[in-house]
């Protein structure tokens, strides 16, 4: 298999969008000593609108107003990113139902993880955090095992 099989539109796109991605991560760190972690971000956005103990925690409470901010603030980039693209990067043929069953599965590990891959891959494994190694870990075994299974039911891995 050949760079060009695995990526027929080149990966210049994906270098810079890694370059921007940790730069973000980067300068949040660096100005503020906050981890930019988007499961984090999205326990605290519900702590708005849920009165589960467990959304209102203080560490959800008490950064949520930054959080959601940074939230917006990746949204609009990816916003800004379409405009200036023409449309969107990509389309996919897989059915909606999977997909959402599929971001289930994605929230409900990064919560057993206690973070994202955002969090752990970009921000824990830059930090040095064995704990992130870890989560990383298992994250990619687990993709790997579950794309092999999916291509071996006849699915598109």
């Amino acid at each position: 298999m050949t760079l060009e099989t695995l990526f027929p539109n080149g990966i210049a796109h994906y270098l810079l969008g890694g370059v921007i991605l940790g730069a973000g991560v980067s300068l949040l760190f660096i100005l503020t000593g906050r981890v930019g972690g988007m499961s984090t971000v999205f326990t605290a956005a519900w702590s708005y609108v849920s009165g589960a103990r467990y959304f209102l925690q203080q560490r959800f409470v008490d950064s949520r107003g930054w959080r959601v901010a940074y939230a917006v603030g990746v949204i609009l980039g990816g916003a800004a990113y379409l405009v200036y693209s023409g449309g969107p990067a990509f389309q996919t043929g897989v059915p909606m139902l999977s997909l959402a069953i599929g971001g289930f599965l994605v929230g409900f590990g990064a919560r057993l993880a206690n973070g994202c891959t955002s969090g752990h891959g970009i921000c824990g494994l830059a930090s040095l955090q064995w704990p992130s190694l870890l989560a990383v870990a298992t994250f990619l075994v687990t993709a790997i095992v579950t794309a092999n299974v999916v291509a071996a039911l006849g699915g598109r891995p």
